[in-house]
Formats: structure tokens, sequence, C-alpha cells
């Protein structure tokens, strides 16, 4: 159930004073003014000292449970909901003994939220795509300094992009941002002493420490340890003399995996299973037999495989954003509309509490120098090159706003490979430009989008936008700051890359994209041609099928994000995929108020509950504490 942004005229008080309008055609004739007047909450505490120290501590911890994740599958989940049940559970748990004085109001946890969102995602936006497919293909990084500044830079440019464009999306055309709306309601429901709401944190914590103790369990190496769960059990059959194992069809013992699939659509679900059955079942072992996959390994049928999955990926998600060009030109008519006129400020009731719009050129002033600066210096990138990267990002800022306004969804994967495309042309056989370029413009995006996300959650609570946007940039330092070491823990070499312990789809892609367009079609064997036509063909085949079939065979057309991900991540990982989202759509189904009390914590605990207590046994094996 959506937040109502304007109240019906039956729960209006209408004044009697003929000079001020009835409450509802202000809404609708000035709903800004209206907003300021009737929503907005200037005098409740919201982006205090403690909601800072906690946003930063709770994003980093999200940081790392999406590098952990992105990792496995190739996806950056969402953290704000997540991070505003455990901001509500950690500070109603430290009152309770007595450690914090006062309640956290609801507009504090929503700039905990806004704090987390920034660092949570810094793995997004290509950034977790385009550095792993940076060391696959030149096998070296810049140092962990620069990356920093790399990281937090581009996504402060982000942070900047969303000003110009806040009001007209969020104030004047109110556009759903769906995920900020859920967040404003469950904000309302904790803090409104909902025993439900309060329960999810309960089910959260709950779920975190089962997922903790399986990966404790499986992954760590102690004396005291009589026995290690397994990491995978292969299915009961073989393919080619092979067990099914072997081809990575195998129940992979992570909760982490069946968590991820609970939040992911049943079709998207299924879509997985298929694509699996489909590769490793029946493509793979063709391939082998016929001596062009040379030997029955993931690594190797995923060399094989990769062309097709990401021709699926990028024609279907190109095909995708092309329909919603609406979107697209309303993006730019409002980026036109950035250079006319303006209302003169003083006539503007919302001056004191919006950023100003001078913030937006002063940050691009500030900052677009130290991008350019950067690209040239880390990436031997050419400054007119680099230069060319910041129009384009706001505009891809722009356009990746809107369209999660309207859809929920950043649209990344599409924004990445035609900035990749264009400096294919523009700087061809410079693979660090061609991938680092996407990573300059997708993170741009990322950010932009995701500011007017709890942008949207604090225009329903009343929020001061201005303290908002203080509060994303410190997110913005404390993910950059996090996401690096981490980054180089886990990733020590290129070698860990494309293996079943880290597929990393999404890098995969981004490299393959880069080698195609520096080495051409041709470097390719003739069999992955073929298979990169015919993911191309497919990925449109699904996309025009899901558009124009009847609505009572849409839930048969395979999902083409769902079924290209499957193509280049092992079997397992889809199986325990469809298992979370299958668990997931029965509940809804059968028990659909114990799935909205469960499905959400229960698979956020799953996943930061594993992929934390990952991170930890990989930083005790690094540093000699346990054995390897």
């Amino acid at each position: 159930m959506s937040q109502p942004v304007s109240p019906s005229p039956q729960q209006l008080k209408l004044t009697p004073e003929p000079a001020h309008p009835p409450a509802s055609s202000l809404a609708s004739q000035d709903p800004e003014r209206y907003w300021l007047e009737n929503v907005y909450k200037g005098d409740v505490r919201q982006l205090t000292v403690r909601a800072v120290i906690a946003g930063m501590l709770i994003g980093a911890v999200m940081c790392l449970s999406n590098l952990y994740v992105i990792l496995k599958t190739g996806w950056s989940l969402g953290v704000t909901i997540t991070a505003c049940i455990l901001a509500f559970a950690t500070f109603s748990g430290l009152r309770a003994v007595g450690l914090v004085k006062t309640e956290v109001t609801a507009l504090e946890n929503n700039a905990v939220g806004s704090v987390a969102s920034a660092a949570g995602y810094m793995t997004g936006g290509g950034n977790m795509a385009a550095v792993p497919a940076l060391l696959m293909l030149t096998g070296a990084l810049p140092s962990s300094g620069w990356l920093v500044a790399w990281f937090a830079v581009v996504s402060a440019m982000g942070v900047f992009a969303a000003i110009p464009i806040k009001r007209q999306l969020i104030n004047i055309e109110q556009l759903p941002f769906p995920t900020g709306t859920a967040t404003s309601e469950t904000l309302q429901a904790l803090h409104g002493h909902d025993e439900g709401s309060r329960g999810k944190a309960r089910y959260l914590a709950l779920a975190g420490l089962v997922g903790a103790v399986i990966a404790f369990w499986r992954d760590a190496k102690a004396s005291w340890l009589a026995w290690n769960l397994p990491a995978k059990l292969s299915l009961p059959f073989t393919i080619g003399g092979k067990p099914a194992g072997a081809w990575t069809l195998s129940f992979d013992l992570s909760l982490l995996l069946v968590g991820a699939g609970a939040l992911v659509s049943f079709k998207t679900g299924w879509s997985m299973l298929l694509g699996a059955i489909f590769t490793y079942g029946f493509l793979a072992p063709e391939m082998v037999s016929r001596g062009i996959i040379p030997e029955v390994t993931y690594k190797a049928i995923n060399g094989w495989a990769l062309w097709t999955g990401a021709s699926v990926l990028v024609s279907s998600g190109l095909l995708s954003f092309a329909f919603q060009w609406r979107s697209v030109a309303k993006s730019f008519k409002a980026l036109s509309g950035l250079f006319g006129k303006k209302d003169e400020v003083e006539k503007d009731p919302l001056a004191d509490v919006e950023c100003p719009p001078t913030w937006f050129p002063l940050g691009f002033l500030v900052l677009g120098p130290v991008v350019v600066g950067l690209m040239a210096y880390l990436f031997q990138i050419p400054w007119w090159a680099g230069v060319i990267a910041l129009p384009l990002s706001v505009v891809m800022g722009v356009i990746a706003s809107r369209v999660t306004g309207e859809t929920d969804t950043t649209p990344t994967k599409a924004l990445g490979p035609v900035t990749q495309l264009l400096y294919g042309a523009i700087l061809p056989g410079n693979l660090a430009a061609n991938v680092m370029s996407a990573n300059a413009t997708g993170g741009v995006g990322l950010h932009s989008a995701d500011l007017l996300t709890s942008l949207k959650t604090g225009w329903l609570l009343g929020a001061n936008p201005r303290k908002q946007f203080i509060a994303q940039l410190f997110g913005v330092v404390a993910g950059a700051a996090v996401v690096v070491p981490a980054f180089n823990l886990l990733v020590p070499s290129a070698d860990v890359l494309g293996t079943e312990e880290f597929p990393a789809p999404s890098s995969l892609v981004w490299a393959g994209v880069s080698k195609m367009l520096v080495n051409g079609v041709g470097s390719l064997h003739m069999s992955a041609r073929i298979g990169a036509v015919c993911g191309l063909a497919l990925g449109v085949a699904l996309v025009l099928l899901d558009r124009w079939a009847p609505k009572s065979a849409k839930p048969f057309i395979p999902s083409p994000s769902g079924l290209g991900l499957a193509i280049v991540i092992p079997g397992a990982s889809s199986i325990s995929f469809f298992i979370g989202a299958a668990i997931a759509e029965v509940l809804r189904r059968k028990k659909a108020a114990l799935a909205e009390a469960t499905v959400l914590p229960v698979s956020s605990g799953f996943i930061a509950g594993e992929s934390l207590m990952g991170i930890a046994v990989a930083m005790l094996k690094a540093f000699g504490v346990m054995p390897k």
C-alpha cells in the first residue's frame, strides 16, 4: 500500500477564510507549498551525530555484504529498508540498557537510511563490475588510496547530479520511487510502535545468526571443528559419464543464495533454473563432446557460454530501455530546463529547505576536473575523452533517476554498454578507457537515483532534503573507504574471479564487451559467435514477447535477465535462486500475511549473516589466524 502524498478532500479541514484555498486544491495546484505547510517537520531531530555515525557503520556493513553478494551473483541488493530496521533494533537495544537516553525519531532513522544507502550501494553503478573487469583485462589495479578517491569522487558527483531534477521528479511529478515509498511505510510502522514491524527486526536478527553459523560451519578451518559442512551436494545423476556436480549442477549449501532468490520474482527464479539446465545440462556437454570446450570445469564452460549470456543480458537491457523512450524524452526535456529561466528565488517557498540550485554547477566545477584528472592519471584516458564523460554522466544520471522513479530499477546494465560502445569508437584499443568510462557514468547514474529514492522517503515523511543530501555525502565516504580494502582482501588476484567461489558474472560481461570491441568478433570461436548471435536474438525476442503477448501468457515467458544471468553463473547458484524464489512464491500465495512479515527480513538476514561471516573468515585466513 502506497503512502498517500495528498489527503482526500474528506480528510482535509477546509479553512473559512476566503484568502486561503481549500487544502485539496492547494495540494494539487501547489504541491510544494502544501507539503511545506502540512507535511514538513523541520523541528524534529533528523541529521544528528548519532544518525551519521550509525548510518556510516551500518552502511559499511551493508557495503561488505553487497560486495560479497555481487561477486557471487552479479547483483547489488537494496539496503535501505534493512538498514532502517537494523538502526531501529540497535537504538532500541541501546536505549533498553541505558546507553541511549532519547528514542530515535523516524526522521533520524531516515537520515541513517540515507547515509547507509549511499555506502551500501558503493558496489553498484558498475563499481564492482568495472574494477574486477579491469583486473581481469589488465592484471593490475591502481593502489587502494587512489581507488578510494575514484569511487568517492564519482559517487559524490552522482549526488550533486540529483539536485536539479529532484523537485521536478519528486515534488511536482511525484514519481512513485517504490523502494522510497516502501521505506517510508516501514519507518512509520516501526516508529508508530507497530508490533509487526518490530517482529521483522527480530526475524532479521535470527536469520542473520543462522546465516552466519552456516557460513562459519561450512568455510572455517579450526581444530575444534570435527567436520565442515560440504559446500555443495551434487545432484544424483551423471551427464556424459561425469557426476552432475562436475557440470556445476548441485545443491549449494548457501542460505545467501536462497535469500537472494526470495527477493527476486518467481519468474526470474524459474527462468534461472531453466537457463542452468539448458546451459549445463545440454549445451555445455555437447560442446565438450565436440572438443570446443576443452574440459569439464566451470571456468572452461564459462569461457565459451559467456558470449551467449552476455548477448542476452545486453540486448534485452538495451531494448527494454529503448521502450522507455518517453521517460528518456522527459529526462532530456528536464535536462534542457536546467539552463532555462528560473523563477525568482525570493518567491520560492522551499528556498531554505531544498538544496540551492547553484550547488549543482559548483559541485561539478569542483569534482569534474578531479574526475578527469583521475581518469587520465589512473587509466590513461586522454583529458578530452574524460571531459566528454562529464556531460554524458549528467545525462545518464537524469535518465537513470527517472527510470528508477517509474520502475524501481536503475538501468545500469543498459547504460554501461552504451558508454562502452561510445568509448570503443573514440578510443579503439584502450581497454581501461572502455571499462572505466562506463564506471564513471554508471556511478553517477546510480548515486543520483539512490539519493532521489531516499529523498522520496523524506518527502513522504516530511524530512529536510538539504540534510538528506549532506547525509548522502557521509555515506559515500564510508562506502568508498570500506569497499576497496575489502575487495582487495577477497580478490587478491584475477585468478579468483570467474571461479565457482566468485563467478563475478557482471564483471565477466563488462570484460567480454570490452574484449569484443577491442579485438573484434573475429577473435571468437565460430561456435561462440553463433552463440552470441543466438543470445542477441533471444534477448530481443523475450522482451518483445513479454511486451506484446496476451496477459495470460506473460507469466510463462522467461525473464531475459534471469535466463542470461543463469548462463554465466554456476548452475548451483541458479538452483539456489530458484529454491528461494519458489519458497517465497508459495508463501505469498498460501500465507500472504506470513510472507509479508517474514520474506524480506529473513532473506535480508540470511544474506547479511552469511556474507559478513564469509568476509570475516576470509580475513582470518588472510591474516594467518585460521588455516586456509
